[in-house]
Formats: C-alpha cells, structure tokens, sequence
C-alpha cells in the first residue's frame, strides 16, 4: 500500500506583483501536486495491498528474493524463493495480477539427516478493481476489491491440491504527515489434502505506514494471513516491518522483516524487492 516517493515541498514567494506572477506560481504548484499523485503504488513488502491500481495501459512488475527459515519440533526448514506480481492496467479503475512464489528451494533437516526439494511454486491470477478514492478531509477510506484464484500449476513438491479463490477488501486511510493505515479482510475457500474436503479460511490485517527521512518510507503490520480452525493447521499470523526506498517515481526498493507469532507460522522471514512501472 506505498505510496513512497519523496513529498514535494515549494516555497512560495512572499509577494506576487501580478496576475501573471500569480498564475505561474499555480501552475507550478498543481504540477507538483499531479506529480506526487503519480508516484509508483506498489503491493509490497507489507502484505495489505493497495487500494491503488496502475491506470489504463500500465505495466507493472514487482519482484524480490525471499528467505525463510522455521524451527518447529526438531525440524528445521529453509526455503529460498522470488515473489514475484504482474500488474496490468485494462481500464483506469481495473488491472490484470499475475502473481507466484516463483523458484522455491526448500530445505528440511530433522535427525542429522537432510531433504532438499526445487521448483516452481504455485501461480496466481486475478483482479483488482478500485472502488473509490479516499478522502482526507472526510476520513473517507479509498477501496478495493480483489479476486484472485490460485492455480495448481506448479511443480509436484509444491503443487496445492486444489485451486483456491479468494476474495479481499481493502480500505485505506490518509493520515497526516503523508502517513498511511490500511486495513485488509477477506476469505480464502482452500482445500484440505489429509480430509479430501474443502474449508473457509479468513484474511485479516492492518498496516501502518510513514516517511521516514526523505525517499525512504518504513511499516508495521500485523497479518493473519490464514485464519483457521486447529485441525486444519492453525493460524497464520506473522508481525512485518519494513522500508521502501523511492529511486524515482517508478521505481522502488525494499526490505522488509516478517516474525511469526505462533508456532504455526515460520519463526522469521526476510525479502529484498524491486518494483517499476512501465509506462
């Protein structure tokens, strides 16, 4: 849900002398504010998403290396993977996702002895349509909804068992300071192997984010990114934080740090990312 390049800031003089001293310095300043406005929206690192799409005709990839690493019952895993999301814009309010862990390589030692597994993961498509802008002064949110079903298309290791809808809300609020709080629920209709029967899974997260010192931009999260009953594996809730680092309106860096906060997540996580936007 970033929003990050660099605020614009201008002075304005202290005395106009004239109509048309009056009507530059305001062309100058809506410049500058049609050009904060477009800077590059992303969907990561935090894992609320957005409200923003990329516009008619906009092509966006967001990408990262990923580390995990989990410790559970004499079990240590490792899994290296690269994120990766697709954005297309069809229409000015709706765009085109693509979405996968792309290359896993998953480790697993347990008793002295090792098991390592490769491929790819699972993909994603969908949508995401924007349903209203925010407005500040009202604390009108802007909201989205999204679509999306997980395929069973990766390779056996890591293949799913059935493909996934799911559906998300998200709603997000300006907040002074150039300051963001997002807020993210939805459901997940999954599938469970051991049962051979099909469940709901819930979504919810919040987000908060802030400039930090000129193009840099950090995040606190909290993330319930699969709420289910015990018997079908628990919950899975991670705390995120991270920075996005804004090289230009279209492009962006990050890092991100994600913490499990119950034996059934990954103990901790860390990705790199890069985002741009074509235009």
């Amino acid at each position: 849900m970033f929003n990050t390049a660099p605020t614009l800031r201008s002075a304005a003089p202290r005395a106009l002398k004239s109509t048309g001293a009056v009507a530059a310095a305001g062309a100058l300043l809506l410049a500058a504010a049609c050009a904060q406005a477009d800077d590059i929206a992303t969907d990561r690192p935090d894992f609320v998403e957005s409200s923003d799409v990329v516009g008619k005709g906009v092509f966006q990839i967001e990408t990262s290396f990923a580390y995990e690493s989990d410790r559970n019952d004499g079990v240590r895993t490792r899994v290296r993977s690269t994120p990766t999301l697709l954005r297309y814009g069809i229409s000015d309010t709706v765009e085109l996702r693509a979405e996968t862990d792309g290359y896993l390589h998953e480790r697993v030692r347990a008793g002295g002895v090792s098991d390592t597994e490769s491929g790819a993961a699972d993909a994603s498509i969908g949508l995401k349509w924007h349903l209203q802008d925010g407005d500040a002064a009202g604390h009108r949110p802007a909201l989205a909804l999204l679509a999306h079903v997980d395929l069973e298309s990766g390779s056996a290791a890591f293949r799913a068992p059935a493909e996934v809808p799911s559906l998300r809300v998200v709603a997000e609020w300006e907040l002074p300071g150039d300051a963001a709080f997002g807020v993210m629920g939805g459901a997940a209709y999954d599938k469970d192997e051991l049962r051979d029967d099909r469940y709901w899974s819930g979504i919810l997260a919040a987000t908060y984010s802030r400039p930090l010192i000129g193009a840099l931009r950090g995040f606190v999260e909290v993330a319930g990114q699969a709420l289910r009953g015990e018997r079908r594996g628990g919950d899975v809730v991670t705390f995120d934080t991270g920075v996005t680092y804004a090289l230009s309106s279209d492009t962006l860096v990050d890092l991100s740090v994600n913490l499990g906060l119950n034996e059934h997540t990954p103990d901790r996580a860390i990705g790199i990312g890069f985002s741009h936007r074509f235009r």
